[in-house]
């Protein structure tokens, strides 16, 4: 390769995007620590600069909310259940798709499922605000899905139809991420929660099924 071409800067990129991800993963996970150990809402902006040893505008600037450092993974979550229909198999229902895809993640114990461990689920139950977001995010994940589930069935996206079954699909992940919640904050492990939810989860996605059992097959 000849390294006197525009693309020998390349690597150079690399190692600052690597570095800006190393940041924004070290604030992040300074700011987790905090919250567990002292609560969201009396946790400053301030601390968490002071110990990931950066300014307050780098936290800032890489954070805009001061929420965003406690929920790090919205847009996975957001996405989660309109990838899965997006990523269906031929021939399978979005419900079919959502289902193996949620029992997938409850074999893999996913943190993005719910399997967060009993302190950061502590510190999501014991905060007003975060547990605002995180209904806020359950919302814009069912508004991605109605999205995906329109764009599955060539329908227009203000449709009543996959609205509804946006909100019927959205309402069994919302009920099986509490359940996941409530368990973990029992003092269950993630193994025996795990266990629970393979057994509960079929039924949960069962109750979906004289409605939506075919709507959407591929």
């Amino acid at each position: 390769m000849d390294t006197t071409s525009p693309s020998a800067g390349a690597p150079a990129l690399g190692l600052r995007e690597t570095k800006k991800r190393e940041t924004r993963q070290l604030i992040s996970d300074r700011a987790t620590r905090l919250f567990v150990e002292q609560g969201f809402e009396r946790t400053t902006i301030a601390e968490i600069a002071d110990a990931a040893r950066v300014a307050k505008k780098t936290v800032t600037n890489y954070f805009p909310r001061k929420e965003d450092l406690a929920l790090d993974h919205q847009d996975e979550f957001v996405a989660a259940l309109a990838d899965a229909v997006a990523a269906r198999e031929p021939g399978e229902t979005p419900l079919a798709a959502l289902r193996r895809a949620f029992l997938a993640a409850v074999e893999a114990q996913d943190p993005v499922a719910g399997f967060a461990g009993p302190a950061f689920t502590r510190m999501i139950a014991d905060s007003p605000t975060l547990s605002s977001c995180l209904r806020g995010l359950h919302d814009r994940r069912e508004e991605a899905l109605a999205a995906a589930l329109a764009d599955a069935t060539a329908t227009p996206p203000d449709d009543i139809t996959p609205r509804t079954a946006a909100a019927l699909l959205g309402g069994v992940h919302r009920v099986l991420f509490t359940r996941i919640q409530q368990l973990t904050l029992a003092g269950n492990t993630n193994a025996e929660i795990a266990q629970v939810l393979r057994e509960e989860a079929p039924r949960a996605f069962d109750l979906l099924a004289p409605a939506l059992a075919e709507y959407g097959r591929s």
